[in-house]
């Protein structure tokens, strides 16, 4: 007879128990660090822990980061997400969250086809980013100025 098919929760500890222990929470109060560390409660570890059920998803990056293990590998070998679910959305985010939109990209993305609003666009780009490598560095600590001040 086949063993039963290990349920998410029970593969999610299966990666993240070993991976927590490597990462150094064994021993006396190891939940009550790594709860501390991730932001869940005790009691929501110890469950983790036993494959008794999944985490709330609010906790996934903390746990994928004080674990060490990649949160896309994570979700991935626990069943939570599928691979190809994980690499659709990492190709239809990525000039969202990592790149650097050009100004042209910008005013495309914006809408401004005005040819005259485009060069207007980029060039108060241009000046903006010139400003702001001439300014001194005790500027950075400027939130906002007046105007945001009143």
């Amino acid at each position: 007879m086949d063993a039963p098919t290990p349920t998410r929760a029970q593969r999610f500890a299966e990666i993240v128990v070993p991976a927590a222990e490597r990462a150094g929470y064994t021993g006396h109060g190891f939940k009550a660090r790594f709860a501390r560390d991730t932001g869940m409660t005790e009691s929501s570890v110890g469950r983790m822990w036993q494959g008794a059920s999944l985490p709330d998803p609010r906790f996934y990056e903390a746990i994928a980061e004080v674990t060490g293990v990649p949160l896309g590998q994570l979700l991935v070998e626990s069943g939570i997400l599928k691979a190809e679910s994980l690499q659709s959305l990492s190709e239809t985010d990525r000039p969202q969250v990592s790149s650097r939109l050009t100004p042209e990209e910008a005013a495309d993305r914006l809408g401004i086809k005005d040819e005259v609003g485009r060069q207007m666009f980029l060039a108060t780009y241009e000046r903006l980013m010139r400003l702001q490598n001439e300014a001194p560095d005790h500027a950075a600590d400027d939130r906002g100025g007046t105007a945001a001040q009143m």
